[in-house]
């Protein structure tokens, strides 16, 4: 099988691992104006909360077990709740995002009953359950995006919670403003049995992976494909075929994989944006996937689209 006929990831059920992607509430938007129904919605006794600090996650302490979801009572710190935003509907049971604000975080994490974590780690650790972890992936970046968007681009005056979290208004000049999703490129560049995987500074030692970027205003994904590619590595590319799609709410990003067929090889990194970049065989690219590379390297973990491609490129199912 060529790397043009790998099957589409998101084919029925994306695959099991792959972080955020599982969110199985229904999104009721049609609720989202209707402001003295989410008000009800809210004080029935099945309404559940997902609750955020800053860019953490609240969890709660349920004997050796972690929970994503709080009852409305049992939310901390009700003195400093700020935005809380409407997420939709899960088997009858209403479910919000509450944000608390970040100048308590190191209160919280005090708190015996409670545990903060990034949700990065909430992907890796898996403490709660693949649907819970999309819809926290929702509610993340909605709640992060009201703290960073309380003013109004167009004139400075200070905004307020509309449609239940999904918007936000300006009295004074009448402009709206919606989250935002921010579309990334993510491909992993092909030449028959070879692949290019590169390294930022940043990374943990000896990962490597696949190229990366943002869409830019005016630009379709297969172009954006191709500008990525040549910047980051110096090379030209033909054929591109999207494959897979995940949320990444680290902050609010779409991320959009592709394979990407390479017709010039000789790679240029960009000396700003990576420490490293090479063509990697198939056999070396599945070593670093078992984790027997003699020089010890690795590739992103399951969770990350990133290494869902790579083991689309070595034959690997989920």
């Amino acid at each position: 099988m060529s790397d043009f006929d790998w099957p589409l990831l998101q084919e029925g059920a994306p695959p099991r691992t792959l972080g955020f992607a599982h969110a199985t509430l229904d999104r009721a938007a049609h609720l989202r104006s209707r402001a003295e129904e989410l008000a009800q919605l809210e004080a029935r006794p099945q309404a559940r909360f997902y609750a955020f600090c800053g860019d953490q996650v609240v969890l709660a302490k349920r004997g050796e077990m972690l929970d994503a979801l709080f009852d409305a009572g049992e939310l901390p710190e009700a003195g400093f709740h700020r935005e809380r935003v409407f997420l939709g509907i899960e088997d009858g049971s209403p479910r919000f995002a509450q944000f608390i604000d970040p100048a308590i975080e190191e209160v919280l994490k005090a708190e015996a009953g409670l545990v903060l974590m990034g949700v990065r780690q909430v992907a890796v650790e898996r403490p709660v359950s693949p649907a819970d972890l999309g819809a926290i992936a929702e509610g993340k970046a909605l709640t992060l995006w009201h703290w960073k968007h309380r003013f109004c681009s167009n004139c400075g005056a200070p905004t307020a919670l509309t449609q239940g979290g999904w918007r936000r208004d300006c009295a004074a000049c009448g402009a709206q403003h919606f989250p935002r999703t921010d579309p990334v490129v993510i491909m992993l560049i092909v030449d028959g049995d070879r692949c290019v995987l590169g390294r930022q500074a940043r990374f943990i030692a000896n990962t490597y992976s696949t190229l990366a970027g943002f869409v830019e205003p005016g630009e379709t994904i297969e172009a954006a494909v191709r500008r990525e590619c040549k910047e980051e590595a110096g090379l030209d590319i033909g054929r591109v075929r999207v494959v897979a799609n995940q949320p990444w709410p680290l902050p609010m990003s779409l991320m959009i994989g592709a394979v990407a067929e390479a017709t010039s090889f000789t790679i240029v990194k960009d000396e700003e944006e990576l420490e490293e970049c090479r063509w990697f065989s198939r056999d070396e690219v599945l070593s670093m996937l078992e984790k027997r590379h003699p020089a010890g390297l690795m590739v992103p973990p399951r969770l990350a689209i990133a290494n869902h491609l790579i083991r689309l490129f070595v034959g690997l199912g989920d």
